[in-house]
């Protein structure tokens, strides 16, 4: 693997790209979220996969996002999402409501090279009609049974942390299967981690399950903490205290900015 930081994974994001990111429980890499707030990145397409809560608050309220599709948006204990929800007052991004499976649905057809997956449980909802790119169809196996088809959702990025890789650059992730499926689904898909451990991760039974194969992945970063203030599944639980203050703060414009220059105040604070 090549020496790589957030700020340079951040780097390999362009402009306008579609992100999959994992919900807040999941590996969120908060280190490449700063580091694309600070580089300026714009008119990101972000998928929930399948909800969204603080990291993609902090890059809405950056300007970084044109649109948000997922089935919630929220900082859960926390309440919500502030800028998020300012952000729609204004209409500065547009939001694609989605469910939870279908979006795990699109991410599937995308994973297994369909150009659709058919879905339960959507038709008689308002979003349906609020959605052009789903269609209902009738199964051509039964009689008189529509359903829901979802088209095939291939993110140019997943965007994600874990806590670990081998140099091969193979991730672990556990039984966090959501970001098996982003990184399955995604065209590339760019990982921070707590560290970098020596040995080969397929090659444990242990382990080997849980570990994203480096085929999936186009480069790895080894950012310590890279997950805070939210937590990581096995390492350290969410800073809750950060988060409440961060909620507060982003209820303004102004205090989001405070809020986010502290942050992007040292190199050290987005991974350069």
């Amino acid at each position: 693997m090549t020496a790589e930081s957030a700020a340079t994974l951040a780097a390999r994001v362009p402009d306008g790209a579609c992100i999959a990111l994992a919900p807040d429980y999941s590996g969120c890499s908060i280190a490449t979220i700063l580091a694309l707030a600070a580089r300026g990145a714009r008119e990101l397409h972000l998928v929930a996969v399948p909800q969204l809560g603080f990291q993609g608050d902090v890059l809405i309220g950056a300007g970084c996002v044109g649109i948000v599709e997922a089935a919630a948006v929220s900082l859960g204990e926390q309440g919500a999402a502030p800028r998020f929800q300012a952000a729609l007052r204004a209409g500065t991004i547009e939001m694609r409501d989605a469910t939870c499976p279908a979006i795990h649905a699109a991410l599937q057809a995308a994973e297994k090279g369909a150009p659709f997956m058919p879905l339960r449980g959507v038709i008689g909802s308002d979003l349906v009609p609020n959605r052009p790119d789903w269609k209902v169809i009738d199964n051509p196996f039964g009689v008189d049974d529509p359903v829901l088809v979802v088209p095939a959702l291939a993110p140019d990025v997943a965007l994600l942390h874990a806590p670990m890789a081998d140099r091969e650059g193979n991730v672990w992730i556990g039984i966090r299967r959501e970001l098996m499926l982003m990184a399955h689904a995604a065209r590339r898909t760019l990982v921070t981690v707590e560290e970098i451990v020596d040995g080969r991760l397929l090659d444990d039974p242990a382990l080997a399950a849980g570990t994203i194969p480096a085929l999936y992945v186009e480069a790895v970063a080894c950012v310590p903490a890279g997950a805070r203030p939210n937590g990581l599944f096995g390492r350290y639980p969410p800073d809750r205290a950060a988060l409440a203050a961060y909620a507060e703060m982003a209820r303004t414009e102004e205090g989001f900015a405070a809020w986010l220059g502290r942050q992007l105040a040292t190199p050290e604070a987005v991974g350069a």
